[in-house]
């Protein structure tokens, strides 16, 4: 029993861990109005993903920008 407690306390901790990582980054994204705009293009859902998951890592200088050129259909 000791060593399935032990188990599930270093998963509760590491879901704790991973979830306040995305809030702090939810919150990055809100501070610098990612979700103001409703035009959704490829950079743009893509810089947000991208700065929610470097968490943390965006108040110390990350400024995560991603640059997609999706090619257009032919006619």
């Amino acid at each position: 029993m000791r060593t399935r407690r032990a188990s599930t306390t270093g998963s509760r901790v590491i879901t704790i861990v991973v979830i306040v990582w995305l809030l702090i980054g939810l919150a990055a994204a809100g501070q610098r109005s990612y979700f103001k705009n409703d035009n959704a293009s490829c950079a743009k859902v893509g810089t947000i993903v991208v700065t929610i998951l470097a968490g943390p890592l965006n108040y110390i200088g990350a400024n995560p920008k991603i640059d997609c050129d999706a090619p257009q259909p032919s006619r």
